[in-house]
């Protein structure tokens, strides 16, 4: 018999030329979303100093920051969001829903930030000039 006859017990391939086992599914390079990595970490905040110290809706709503203020408030927003994802995630195993969370409390603390740093009575004249205008 020779090395590359086929019988119903050997593979054709001669064992020279074996190719190696293919890897078990479960051993398949994984993809984890959660964690964030440092780099996307410091995306999100250089995008929170951006958005809290240029013109935009926002800041004509609320003001904008200097760019001191909103380097420091940026840092803490990203720093709060993520504490507060990062002990969702001990109870989800959805490394998803874990970021949405981030996603929304980096939101929700940044529109906090605007409205406490806005100016007295800014947001309140808008909505009395849109009533009134309507």
């Amino acid at each position: 018999m020779s090395d590359t006859e086929i019988t119903p017990d050997h593979p054709s391939v001669s064992p020279q030329t074996e190719a190696p086992p293919l890897p078990h599914p479960s051993d398949a390079l994984s993809f984890t979303i959660w964690p964030p990595t440092q780099r996307t970490r410091d995306a999100v905040v250089n995008r929170l100093i951006e958005t809290l110290s240029s013109p935009s809706v926002l800041s004509k709503r609320y003001g904008t920051l200097s760019s001191d203020e909103a380097s420091a408030a940026a840092h803490q927003i990203e720093d709060e969001g993520f504490s507060a994802a990062d002990a969702s995630a001990a109870t989800s195993a959805d490394g998803i829903e874990t970021l949405q969370l981030y996603s929304k409390e980096i939101s929700k603390r940044m529109l906090d930030t605007v409205k406490a740093r806005a100016p007295p009575g800014g947001a309140a004249v808008e909505e009395v000039a849109t009533v009134v205008s309507e």
